[in-house]
């Protein structure tokens, strides 16, 4: 599986460069410093006269690096450029520092609708009540018809494990399937959900 690939870049006055950063600070002492910070993991770090980059496998390890590095950069009194986490494209083959868009599900959750949903079916409408009531004071969103319910769900793996607790199916929330298969507009509900459970 590829791993994505990140990046911040150091950008030092025409009069510095990079190798005298690294001789100052030590090349092998500033690299043992930002692995040991990043809870031990290794990182690449890179210079191009007056840039220096250090490579990252995340974005929450290239903002920690960054941070670092600018700790540093101010503690050496330098007149340095710490630009923001850039992120690989591997189709276009280049380095952006725009944020990433937002996925389907993750925009259904700012509008505090579940992109997965958990049909369960109960033997009578007082157990459906119950059951309901239990999972809504667990943080559930859930949809109550006769003796069914629905139960909105943040994530796929959320999904299945409520799924196996309550003996139920996932599919994803009708609003997540709106928004992934626009173009088919006879999609079966299953005609409970909605525009999608709240969470």
């Amino acid at each position: 599986m590829a791993r994505d690939d990140y990046r911040i870049r150091v950008v030092l006055p025409e009069e510095e460069n990079s190798s005298g950063l690294l001789s100052r600070l030590g090349l092998g002492s500033w690299t043992d410093e930002l692995a040991h910070e990043l809870e031990g993991r290794r990182l690449a770090v890179s210079e191009d006269e007056n840039e220096l980059f250090v490579y990252t496998s995340s974005p929450a390890e290239a903002e920690q690096a960054r941070a670092i590095v600018e700790a540093v950069v101010a503690e050496e009194g330098l007149d340095a450029r710490i630009g923001p986490v850039e992120h690989w494209l591997h189709d276009e083959e280049r380095w952006d520092d725009e944020p990433p868009e937002p996925t389907p599900e993750e925009e259904l959750l700012e509008e505090g609708i579940a992109p997965w949903e958990v049909r369960v079916e109960l033997d009578s409408r007082r157990e459906a009540e119950e059951l309901a009531e239990r999972l809504e004071a667990e943080g559930y969103g859930v949809v109550r018809r006769f003796r069914y319910l629905i139960v909105g769900a943040a994530s796929k793996e959320e999904a299945d494990a409520l799924a196996e607790r309550l003996h139920g199916e996932v599919e994803p929330s009708s609003a997540f399937v709106w928004e992934n298969v626009p173009q088919n507009p006879f999609v079966v509900f299953g005609g409970l959900g909605g525009s999608g459970t709240p969470l």
